[in-house]
């Protein structure tokens, strides 16, 4: 007991150490041929700065701390895209030898972002003052799930950390490549609708008036068509507000009910997967995520079972999640993982035969890998082919509301020319 609270009080006064914030500062100065200097320079304080100088040479004459545009590194985020380019350059200094604290420092100190570089640098106190690297990462959830930590706890329990920080950095690099093919594969239906949307409201509340002003002066009777656009376009410009008060209101509900009910995010998840199109790539993609995570955990040395819930959880649909869960079930049962995943009628037999003979061969995860890479190329495809086959889908759609509304704006006029010319 008394060992515990040591170690708990322990672990306190270690997160107490703060690593110092890091800036970006501006110099200008004097060069040891007496020429006018000027640039750039990272660092906590000025001070370290004009002593950094000195050392190369320089005089310092002014040392500013840059100040952060509304565009500047200092205000950016950090995206997944940045863990995985520091995780991969993390692996590629510890393969070379460079002692883990070294790479921190490092890898921490050339880092554009600031807010990256306060990440690495707390991380990096809580590692000297002898926080093992898996608990340092915990409390930065955000950034580091628990897939990441559980697998860097493997590898220092391996005494293989560089092997695994490579693993790592190949998942989250195909991860993040994968995630964004598949926000292309939704960005364009979604740019067709906003498109169509935004030039018939345009045309509705500039354009059809105008021709309402001219069709007042025939004294006849509009065609039907004709007469259903003016309407349509009478109500939009009166209660406008209430459409956009009604379009706002619909996102933030949806919004809101997909932030705060599982069952909703679930309902959304289900129906992705049966839209035409779509539904294909994200069946794919969810099932090169699975296998990637499954491959990813178990090559690392993390048990099958705990594997399969983590990939559970990686695939980005409720569907998968759920089907891999019960796979999980069954396994821990005592049932083959392929025989598991064949009960589900969710995975193909393609899948689940490369799955068998991983499984039968020892190689199951070098089979999964396999399966990620056939899955990933087939989402790489899909995508490029939506996109060949949007282009023309989204200039048809805009092209017919377009059509149509000129059509029943010069409708009469075709009209009128006939009586004229009877």
């Amino acid at each position: 007991m008394a060992t515990a609270t040591a170690s708990r009080k322990a672990v306190k006064k270690n997160k107490e150490v703060k690593a110092p914030t890091i800036y970006t500062f501006e110099w200008k100065g004097v060069n040891r041929d007496g020429k006018k200097t000027s640039g750039e320079l990272r660092g906590a304080t000025a001070i370290e700065i004009r002593n950094q100088l000195k050392n190369q040479g320089i005089i310092p004459k002014s040392v500013s701390k840059k100040s952060a545009g509304l565009f500047s590194s200092e205000n950016k985020k950090i995206k997944p895209m940045d863990i995985a380019v520091v995780t991969r350059q993390i692996a590629t200094m510890l393969s070379a030898g460079v002692p883990l604290v070294t790479t921190l420092d490092l890898v921490g100190r050339g880092h554009e972002k600031p807010k990256m570089r306060t990440l690495l640098g707390t991380i990096l106190a809580d590692v000297q003052s002898g926080i093992p690297l898996s608990e340092a990462l915990r409390p930065h959830r955000i950034y580091f799930d628990d897939l990441y930590v559980d697998l860097v706890a493997a590898g220092e329990h391996s005494g293989s950390l560089d092997v695994v920080f490579d693993r790592i950095a190949t998942y989250k690099e195909k991860s993040e490549a994968l995630k964004s093919k598949i926000k292309k594969a939704m960005f364009y239906p979604a740019a067709v609708v906003v498109v169509a949307v935004a030039v018939t409201t345009l045309l509705l509340l500039f354009v059809v008036p105008q021709f309402e002003e001219i069709f007042k002066s025939f004294g006849a009777e509009l065609p039907a068509f004709t007469q259903i656009i003016i309407h349509i376009s009478r109500g939009l410009q009166s209660s406008w507000y209430f459409f956009l008060v009604g379009i706002v209101g619909s996102i933030w509900l949806f919004v809101r009910a997909h932030r705060n009910s599982q069952k909703f995010r679930d309902k959304i998840d289900e129906t992705m997967l049966k839209i035409p199109l779509i539904g294909q790539i994200l069946h794919k993609g969810a099932m090169a995520r699975f296998a990637r995570t499954l491959a990813t955990t178990f090559a690392a040395g993390v048990p099958l079972i705990e594997g399969l819930e983590s990939a559970s959880g990686a695939s980005g649909n409720a569907v998968y999640r759920k089907a891999l869960l019960n796979v999980r079930s069954e396994v821990m049962a005592g049932m083959q993982m392929n025989v598991a995943m064949r009960t589900t009628k969710l995975f193909p037999d393609m899948l689940i035969q490369m799955v068998m003979i991983g499984e039968e061969s020892g190689s199951l995860d070098e089979m999964l890998n396999k399966i990620a890479n056939i899955y990933e190329m087939q989402v790489d495809d899909a995508v490029d082919g939506l996109s060949s086959l949007i282009e023309p889908i989204m200039m048809v759609v805009i092209g017919g509301l377009v059509g149509s509304l000129i059509v029943g704006m010069y409708l009469p006029i075709f009209q009128l020319g006939k009586v004229v010319g009877g």
